[in-house]
């Protein structure tokens, strides 16, 4: 590691620091190993110190008028989508995305934005006049205070999206903790904010690991606290927060089904399944990992599957604008979902092995299959979280639903089919919070909320459109008369 090698900055109130201590994290680009920056580990007082920081600037921010709070967020938009290009190309060098997925990565978070900008609408009370004899009713929501973001290293402008524009809108101010291993992405959204005229304060940027994290879930400055990770790890946060009276929402790990029917569209089906199973190199928790083939289709279907994987090409997405599927995120992942090919090799048929491109350079695992898997094979649960996929061949579509709703996730499935009757079984019985009818990642849009369910999901409100919007608010209801007239009715 060459000495000159950048350390990341955090946002303290209105000052970018370099923080120098004993443990830093190396930020790769993954697609030729280079270390691009190192990511210090700061400790309790840092974050402690933003806190402070975030909780003074709560006094003005929250009595800002809803409407400026959506002029600096229009701003904010109009300068994302000036720096559109610039940011993609951030979120593929520091994460390994191919530059369209990148593309998508910010598009969605740019939606965010939009529907934030819309704030002074989103949150508006209610009234009724007349509620009791002379008494009026006003509910208005609130913001809650200092409330903090855990975001991990696979959706880099999309994630933290999902949290700080609507928390800020709300009225809120906010710490964000991006994954230590993409945390450059982090840096220039939160710098783009400033620009568009962020008061200081309102937005703070601090960076490490479990330190970091468990000082946000129990200090009593912090309110609320919005996670995506690991279901371990978003389990621990939800309880800690929770037992520190924090209100929280940790979104954790899935394994999502895509049922294929013999009715399908065979083209459109398998592209969609191509882009849900190998998309962001399987690095999502709404990737397809599951591919269920009904009946007599599962032959025909493998058939085409490992072609078209066979012809995927790989690699780094900035030297071949072409490459289809980039690297996995770094070493450790690389070696990790190799010898989860192995182990799972023992036990199911390995009908593509994707192992082979481990000795090039850069992080790359190629496009893997395991077939004739059934619900008793370890890899049936196991989240991969990388570019393995397997296949399962149920006699008919009730055997498919039950296998699907026996997994303990329940972030997405999707079915692929000309059926409407098929359609309308699947979408009433599985057990999942998001439903694709021949759509292979069926993630909603900014305004419905990501609702995943089971152990996909730790906590009440969910990430984005009018939950997210409540999660960052609290209700406040007043009652007022004016007519001098009290008399005690009822006990009241």
């Amino acid at each position: 590691m060459n000495s000159n090698t950048p350390i990341v900055p955090c946002l303290i109130g209105n000052s970018w620091e370099i923080i120098q201590t004993d443990k830093y994290t190396n930020v790769f680009n993954p697609a030729t190993e280079s270390i691009i920056a190192r990511t210090p580990m700061c400790n309790s007082k840092l974050v402690e110190k933003a806190i402070d920081s975030a909780k003074k600037a709560f006094v003005g921010w929250s009595k800002e008028p809803a409407t400026s709070r959506a002029s600096i967020l229009f701003n904010y938009r109009t300068l994302i989508k000036e720096n559109f290009e610039e940011i993609a190309r951030l979120i593929s060098t520091e994460n390994g995305k191919t530059i369209s997925e990148a593309r998508g990565d910010i598009q969605r978070g740019f939606e965010v934005v939009e529907f934030a900008c819309g704030i002074a609408e989103h949150q508006k009370g209610e009234s009724l006049n007349q509620i009791a004899e002379n008494i009026d009713a006003l509910s208005s929501r609130e913001p809650l205070g200092v409330c903090a973001g855990i975001s991990p290293f696979n959706f880099p402008a999309m994630v933290p999206m999902w949290m700080f524009p609507i928390a800020l809108a709300c009225g809120n101010t906010f710490i964000l903790k991006p994954s230590e291993k993409v945390p450059l992405t982090a840096v220039r959204l939160t710098e783009l904010l400033q620009e568009a005229g962020l008061p200081q304060g309102v937005m703070n940027l601090v960076h490490g690991g479990k330190e970091v994290v468990d000082t946000l879930c129990s200090h009593p400055d912090i309110s609320a606290i919005s996670f995506v990770g690991s279901s371990t790890i978003a389990k621990y946060v939800y309880s800690l927060g929770s037992q520190n009276g924090k209100r929280v929402q940790a979104g954790g790990a899935a394994k999502n089904a895509l049922v294929v029917m013999p009715d399908a569209d065979p083209e459109s089906t398998l592209r969609a399944v191509m882009s849900a199973s190998f998309g962001c190199a399987g690095q999502r928790c709404m990737a397809g990992s599951l591919l269920i083939g009904v009946g007599g289709i599962g032959e025909s279907l493998k058939e085409k599957i490992v072609f078209e994987m066979d012809n995927l090409k790989v690699g780094n997405p900035l030297k071949d604008l072409e490459t289809n599927m980039g690297p996995v995120i770094d070493k450790n992942s690389q070696l990790r979902i190799a010898e989860v090919i192995n182990k799972v090799s023992k036990e199911a048929k390995l009908a593509r092995d994707g192992r082979d491109l481990i000795n090039n350079n850069g992080f790359f695992i190629g496009p893997t299959l395991f077939t004739d898997v059934n619900p008793k094979n370890t890899i049936f649960k196991q989240e991969v979280f990388g570019p393995v996929l397997s296949m399962m061949n149920p006699k008919n579509l009730e055997q498919a639903i039950s296998w699907t709703n026996q997994l303990n996730y329940g972030n997405g499935a999707s079915i692929f089919t000309q059926s409407g009757a098929a359609a309308k079984e699947f979408r009433s019985n599985i057990q999942c919070g998001m439903i694709g009818v021949n759509v292979g990642v069926p993630a909603p849009m900014s305004m419905f909320p990501f609702s995943g369910w089971n152990d996909s999901f730790y906590g009440d409100l969910h990430m984005q459109g009018n939950e997210g919007i409540q999660f960052y608010t609290r209700h406040k209801v007043t009652l007022s008369r004016w007519d001098n007239t009290y008399e005690n009715k009822s006990g009241w």
